[in-house]
């Protein structure tokens, strides 16, 4: 005797006998519209769902079947017909007031649950979410001599079962009767019903109607047959914005025929933040599923929203999402595969509509080429990026300069863009989005091409040593204005450059900017983390105030004597170079522009005369 025996020959000797759990039906409604239905309006769609299902289970036994569901909202209730298999008495008894179960389960549909909406068996309690009675009047396609069966449930748990003459339901089928309960009424409106059943029923195989009027639309928009690509194009630009409410730059059909997914994705006409996740509409086998897909497509395509069929893809027990499994994450790749399919044949083959695409989603590829280096080297020519020679691409830009520089911020960018355009020094911003990291690839699909990251050694290298007697001239005024930058973690030099409306340079690095706030760290620390910080200092480089010897005003600057007024006119510089770079403010530089725009002022009202007027050139500075 096995183990499962054993076990089972106990439990028939036991003296107590096995009870079974007690459901609280209103409790588990309660349950059900507050943590499984994300709103009352999937009662309808259970409805339809069941219906279809059971069309679907007659016509495998029947081919020829009618195909037919009904809905009809009136006086507060809602009646909804079916032409499908329907029920015995023994089949409500085991199925209908059973929680859980499912006639998706029951013997001899088994094997052709696949073709059914729903599995979970908790389809019809969705109704008491707006119903506190429901009736259901069903005759059985497969027991002919059956009579027809009603079951009559309340929202308080109870429910009752009677046999009826054959005229109360001549033909197989089932009739499912809401009563509406309180303050749900509006949920079974005329005018709410036929909305619910558009929406979720739009691309259900069979005769659906609300009343007289169609519910399905089929074929589906991107399954018609049209008499041009441009017809189609208008006509799917139309169901965009009858959908989603927007007109699309584009629509890239989504077929995937070994997943059975068929569908069509729109380009959203404007820039979406890549970490915006994009809610897509799902349709199981017609019926929508949900309208907030999120998991289907990559990260990376975040610039369309999609809807689609899909006859593989397995619901959560709510049916208002996707279970993640091993087949969704394969439709996924292949979806992916598709938008990368349209974006390299509009590189091949429609450069006005990739140019256009770019324009606004430039992001979106960027991410994707990321990653994809077949990406990367098809949109290499057509991707955009800010460089010293404007809005150009980086096919373009390797061409032009033989060592493609790149700055890590935007700031860096930033300061030094202007004097390095002007140098010659090709310059690329990294500070945007995945920039720096598609520059570094460069090399990986465009061999031979060297990538440096641009810092204050290789601008400084680039600009002209001024001649060593002008500079020893100079030595005085130069001591003054590094003591007086000094506790600013600068250093001062000198240097002659274009172009010359530029005074002076402010260049650091990243190590220079970390060195920087260790120093600032440490000067507001306590003695114990002072200690520590002063351990971790290193021979980083310092930050470098660069002056202009081209510039006329750092010239007549040059020929101050009094330190004090230099001190003043070295901070000034300093202040201007940082404004100029755009860089933010510490509270010690915020201090400092203060302070020298005061003392400026000052020596302008009292100290003019004494150092000579023509100190300061004719623009006031």
């Amino acid at each position: 005797m096995d183990s499962q025996t054993s076990q089972s020959s106990q439990a028939s000797q036991s003296p107590h006998p096995p009870h079974t759990f007690q459901v609280d039906l209103r409790g588990l409604v309660d349950l059900l519209s507050h943590h499984l239905y994300s709103s009352p309006k999937v009662y309808l769609r259970e409805l339809l769902q069941n219906a279809v299902d059971a069309v679907t289970a007659r016509r495998a036994e029947q081919p020829d079947a009618p195909a037919v569901v009904r809905l009809h909202p009136a006086d507060g209730g809602l009646r909804v017909e079916d032409s499908g298999i329907g029920l015995t008495e023994a089949d409500v008894h085991d199925l209908l007031a059973t929680i859980g179960r499912s006639s998706k389960r029951a013997e001899g549909l088994q094997e052709a649950r696949a073709d059914f909406l729903g599995q979970f068996g908790i389809g019809l309690l969705a109704c008491f979410l707006v119903a506190e009675r429901i009736r259901v009047v069903s005759r059985s396609a497969r027991t002919p001599g059956a009579a027809p069966v009603e079951w009559t449930a309340c929202d308080d748990g109870s429910y009752t079962v009677r046999t009826l003459d054959g005229s109360a339901r001549p033909e197989p089928g089932t009739t499912v009767y809401l009563t509406a309960r309180a303050g749900a009424a509006e949920w079974l409106s005329p005018e709410r019903v036929r909305a619910l059943a558009r929406d979720f029923g739009a691309l259900l195989p069979y005769d659906v109607r609300v009343g007289e009027e169609p519910v399905a639309e089929l074929p589906a928009p991107w399954d018609r047959p049209y008499p041009s690509p441009a017809a189609r194009r208008g006509a799917l630009a139309r169901h965009c914005r009858e959908l989603f409410g927007f007109a699309p730059l584009d629509s890239i059909d989504l077929a995937v025929p070994l997943a059975g997914v068929r569908g069509v994705a729109y380009v959203l006409p404007a820039a979406v933040s890549p970490a915006q996740r994009t809610a897509h509409r799902v349709h199981l086998k017609g019926m929508l599923l949900t309208e907030r897909a999120e998991q289907l497509l990559p990260d990376w395509a975040f610039f369309v929203r999609c809807v689609l069929d899909t006859d593989s893809l397995r619901p959560t027990a709510s049916r208002e999402s996707l279970y993640e499994d091993e087949t969704l994450a394969a439709v996924r790749d292949a979806l992916g595969e598709r938008i990368r399919s349209w974006l390299t044949g509009l590189a091949a083959g429609d450069p006005e509509r990739l140019t256009a695409f770019l324009a606004v989603h430039h992001l979106g590829v960027k991410s994707l080429a990321r990653h994809d280096r077949a990406m990367l080297r098809t949109m290499l020519p057509w991707l955009p990026f800010e460089t010293t020679d404007g809005q150009v691409s980086l096919e373009e830009f390797a061409r032009r300069h033989p060592v493609v520089h790149f700055t890590r911020t935007v700031e860096e960018y930033r300061q030094v863009a202007p004097i390095a355009s002007a140098q010659g020094i090709g310059v690329v911003n990294g500070g945007y989005t995945y920039d720096a990291e598609l520059v570094e690839a460069l090399p990986s699909v465009r061999p031979g091409t060297v990538v440096a990251e641009l810092d204050a050694d290789t601008v400084t290298a680039h600009l002209d040593a001024v001649d060593p007697g002008e500079e020893l001239a100079l030595s005085g005024f130069l001591a003054a204005a590094r003591a007086k930058l000094d506790p600013l973690g600068c250093e001062v030099v000198l240097r002659a450059f274009h172009p010359l409306s530029v005074p002076a340079l402010h260049l650091d690095d990243r190590a220079a900017r970390h060195e920087q706030a260790r120093a600032a760290a440490e000067e507001q620390a306590d003695d114990l983390w002072a200690g520590i910080l002063g351990s971790l200092r290193g021979g980083a480089p310092r930050a470098r105030l660069v002056l202009n010897h081209l510039n006329p005003l750092v010239r007549r600057i040059g020929s101050l004597r009094d330190p004090e007024l230099i001190g003043t006119a070295a901070e000034s510089l300093y202040g201007q170079a940082l404004l100029m770079a755009q860089r933010p403010l510490r509270p010690a530089d915020s201090a400092l522009l203060n302070r020298s725009f005061i003392g400026l002022l000052e020596w302008a009202t009292h100290g003019g005369s004494a150092h000579g007027e023509s100190t300061y050139g004719e623009d006031g500075r």
